[in-house]
């Protein structure tokens, strides 16, 4: 398996900057937010985007994915999905691009009934942005967290292809209370990137709905403030990682560990000793 870190998490001035940062680390890669930002499609020049590749090659990084999180509602909202979905696929042009077959995203609150009107609008919206991928040699991941594996699992073979699965282990622990190794099990065969997170649930009656949609209509601070869940340095919080990434080699994934720290006075700080955690962990 392969490391990286999501450039924003390193906290640096500059994307420059951070990618030198990941290079200091040791990582093999780097997750880039595109959907704002000096790294979105409608920001890069042409001479943008030969200064970055050249960047990376420098530092001999590549890129793990992009992340094409739409922030708000996901695809919940029917109208605004039109432009979500083109904005979506420019993502993947970017992505192909630069050589990463993973858009990560998050898509909001999967409904566990499927009769519920809004789980039609999400699976219309995804098939678009799958089938779209595909044809671009990308899968767009759907970030674990706001449902049971096994209502994603549909869900995802509900579409027509080129959807898969961004697994992060601390949203499971954090806020379904999922154990993230059955997770593993089960979505096996979706799992094209993952995440290295760390956390605790703290409010055992708090919904999904509740965390997902105060994300919405807050944004990561108002995530950050929840009081239902701590997000926790690697190795400090719930998630058995023996286990977890006893399940990944179990299933064969071979990709990236990228590591996703949101919180923390020193998230630098945390996300190396986080490394060095799961490294050593590996070594045993």
């Amino acid at each position: 398996m392969k490391f990286g870190a999501i450039t924003d998490c390193l906290k640096q001035p500059t994307l420059r900057e951070a990618i030198a940062a990941a290079a200091a680390l040791k990582l093999d890669g780097v997750q880039i937010y595109a959907t704002t930002g000096e790294f979105s499609p409608e920001n890069l020049t042409e001479a943008d985007k030969t200064y970055y590749k050249t960047l990376l090659a420098e530092h001999d990084l590549c890129v793990s994915a992009l992340c094409g999180d739409m922030g708000g509602f996901g695809f919940e909202i029917e109208k605004d999905n039109a432009a979500r979905i083109e904005k979506t696929k420019r993502i993947v042009d970017l992505a192909a691009e630069f050589g990463t077959n993973t858009v990560t995203t998050h898509i909001g609150v999967i409904p566990a009934d499927e009769r519920d009107p809004r789980y039609r609008v999400m699976l219309n919206a995804l098939t678009a942005c799958g089938l779209y991928a595909k044809s671009r040699g990308v899968t767009l991941a759907v970030e674990t967290g706001p449902e049971k594996a096994a209502t994603l699992k549909k869900f995802v073979e509900r579409t027509e292809g080129g959807v898969g699965v961004n697994l992060d282990p601390a949203n499971f622990v954090m806020v379904t209370a999922q154990d993230p190794a059955e997770a593993v099990y089960l979505l096996k065969e979706y799992i094209v990137h993952t995440h290295l997170k760390d956390g605790r649930k703290l409010d055992s009656a708090q919904t999904p709905e509740e965390v997902y949609h105060a994300f919405a209509l807050g944004g990561v601070e108002a995530l950050n403030a929840c009081d239902g869940f701590e997000e926790l340095p690697i190795g400090k919080g719930d998630v058995d990682w023996k286990a977890y990434l006893r399940a990944l080699k179990d299933v064969g994934y071979s990709g990236f560990l990228t590591v996703e720290r949101e919180a923390g006075e020193n998230p630098l700080e945390d996300i190396a000793a986080g490394l060095e955690f799961i490294r050593a962990l590996m070594r045993t």
